[in-house]
């Protein structure tokens, strides 16, 4: 019997390892996507439609007579919710992407309050689905996820839908790549850098592998539910550094610094936090019966290529503009180069 399976956002980056782990799996695929593009590793069957997240009728258009699998990795919000149990009638189940950033610890702090003073989280290591969440609403990308999580899980049996609450997500075609901050520097020359918190962040990574793994379980099995999707391993930035180094053939040092950044654009990556940020997979494990697939080390030559590529000939800032508007200067050499004469 023949399974149809649309995705939404198919041309992103999670979008295209879904497609191709939901294809090979056996399902019709139509991968929808602003441009209506195409990856070259997706099998020839995978059909494509152009629409806009936005317009709802378009997206009608491309589930038309219905699909048993609406996979959605670009929601937020309610609105977005609405629109997808708006198509309830004619799909039989969907799985739609989320985040970790909807967690908050048991004092109120979260992702939008991490840089208030003592505003950042403090959670379990080894959070599970039942740490409390945000409150929904408008404000924020967390409060966004939080209002599309509330939005579906009411739906109930009307539209089964498995959310997964994704961590630092990583991979080739990330706009935001937080392994930037290493290759940019081995590629420059830079011997020494400096690590904020003893070099101890743990913020937990999730491939776009593992999470296609998951999203090609849920679909297979239908269900009401909210699942974490990480990695296997949720290495410290030190060990990232090293990982990366070695890929890339080069050694390091790394001037490792308690607490946090000394100075301004010294020693603060994309991955330093104060405290760990780790999430527990049990529940994955249980109700999909769901392994990795790959672990973080093993991913990193296709992501490390990926972004040597992208900076061939170009400023980072044209070559990743969505990450220079997040984190600011990552390359504020002057900056480190006084503070280690100091």
């Amino acid at each position: 019997m023949t399974r149809r399976a649309v995705v939404i956002g198919a041309t992103g980056q999670i979008g295209r390892a879904a497609v191709g782990a939901l294809a090979r799996d056996g399902w019709e695929v139509t991968a929808v996507s602003r441009g209506g593009g195409r990856d070259e590793d997706w099998p020839a069957e995978v059909r494509v439609a152009r629409a806009d997240r936005e317009d709802g009728t378009a997206l009608a258009a491309a589930v038309g007579d219905g699909c048993e699998v609406l996979v959605d990795m670009v929601a937020y919000g309610a609105a977005h919710a609405r629109q997808l149990t708006g198509l309830a009638d004619r799909v039989g189940s969907a799985v739609v992407m989320s985040s970790v950033s909807v967690y908050e610890d048991d004092k109120g702090r979260n992702f939008d309050t991490q840089d208030e003073p003592d505003g950042f989280p403090e959670y379990p290591v080894g959070i599970t689905e039942d740490q409390r969440t945000v409150q929904p609403g408008e404000q924020s990308y967390s409060t966004r996820k939080a209002a599309l999580e509330r939005e579906l899980l009411g739906a109930g049996e009307r539209l089964p839908t498995t959310l997964l609450r994704a961590g630092a997500i990583h991979g080739p075609h990330c706009r935001t790549p937080r392994e930037l901050w290493f290759v940019k520097r081995n590629l420059d020359g830079r011997t020494r850098r400096v690590l904020a918190y003893g070099g101890r962040s743990r913020f937990h990574p999730a491939s776009v592998h593992n999470i296609a793994e998951l999203i090609r379980l849920a679909a297979a099995r239908p269900g009401t539910r909210v699942l974490n999707a990480v990695d296997p391993d949720a290495p410290t930035v030190a060990e990232i550094a090293r990982a990366i180094d070695a890929v890339m053939g080069v050694e390091r040092e790394d001037v490792l610094v308690d607490g946090p950044p000394p100075a301004l654009g010294v020693g603060d990556t994309p991955w330093s936090v104060p405290v760990p940020i780790v999430c527990d997979m049990g529940a994955a494990e249980r109700e999909l019966g769901y392994r990795a697939v790959v672990r973080y080390a093993e991913t990193l030559p296709a992501t490390v290529d990926w972004i040597e590529r992208n900076l061939a000939g170009r400023d980072w800032r044209e070559a990743y503009p969505k990450m220079a508007k997040s984190y600011g200067d990552l390359f504020d050499y002057a900056a480190e180069d006084a503070w280690f004469t100091a």
